[in-house]
């Protein structure tokens, strides 16, 4: 499945969440996939799309960061997914 992850630092955690992803690389734990991430200029916010089998491993990795992140989560479709879902909702197929 997929998930976009949502992030958000503010002044008071920004030097602590920049030493954190240098030593870390912000990797996702074992079994999550990072599609690509990005940074918003001058925000301290951004958003990776990764791909899990088991949400589980998400809270994993929000638990690893929300201590100076706020972080969201959502699952996501892709095109391929959603284009039947649409077409029967319009009693086409």
């Amino acid at each position: 499945m997929l998930f976009i992850v949502k992030w958000r630092t503010g002044p008071a955690n920004r030097n602590a969440a920049i030493e954190r992803f240098l030593k870390t690389g912000g990797k996702p734990p074992e079994g999550v996939k990072m599609l690509g991430r990005w940074f918003a200029i001058a925000q301290q916010s951004g958003f990776a799309v990764v791909e899990a089998y088991d949400a589980l491993l998400i809270q994993q990795w929000a638990l690893e960061w929300n201590d100076l992140l706020a972080m969201e989560v959502y699952p996501i479709l892709t095109d391929e997914q959603v284009g039947p879902l649409m077409a029967a909702a319009l009693g086409k197929k």
